[in-house]
């Protein structure tokens, strides 16, 4: 038990990248937030995200084989963190609209539709690889989480 809280504690120190991921499946769209986000390849176009492998999300991606993904801003704090709970009706609370069949939340520092290619069981969770097939961004600073807080980068002048 230890070495795994150990582990919490390093992983903890390592900023990522918040995104929520969505799907849409019977006119109903799902989403959940997401800090295991990154690029993997630029030929083919690659990403990937992992996903609990009892995500709600997980079981509408093996059915749609399409993931939206949100790259939420540093204004978007209450997003994550209503994303990130269970058993709400996550939608309720956001604008949102549907964009090339995926929910897209408004307002979204960066915004990535990929179809799902592979999925790759990883312990308790599920890696999520995406072929991106449309990418946009806007200037809005992203959000991260480092050290159990949410925040945004900034440049340091080190001159």
């Amino acid at each position: 038990m230890e070495k795994i809280t150990e582990f919490r504690d390093v992983m903890a120190a390592v900023c990522s990248p918040v995104i929520v991921a969505t799907s849409i499946h019977a006119g109903r769209p799902h989403g959940t937030t997401v800090s295991a986000f990154t690029s993997l390849s630029l030929s083919p176009p690659l990403v990937t995200i992992a996903l609990n492998r009892r995500s709600n999300l997980l079981r509408m991606l093996r059915k749609t084989r399409k993931l939206g993904i949100n790259i939420l801003g540093r204004h978007q704090e209450q997003v994550a963190k209503a994303f990130a709970h269970e058993g709400t009706d996550r939608f309720s609370s956001v604008a949102w609209t549907e964009d090339r069949g995926l929910p897209r939340i408004a307002d979204s520092a960066g915004w990535v539709v990929c179809d799902v290619t592979q999925l790759i069981r990883g312990g308790d969770h599920v890696i999520v690889i995406g072929c991106v097939t449309y990418a946009t961004r806007t200037s809005a600073p992203p959000l991260i989480y480092h050290d159990r807080l949410f925040g945004t980068w900034s440049s340091n002048d080190f001159t």
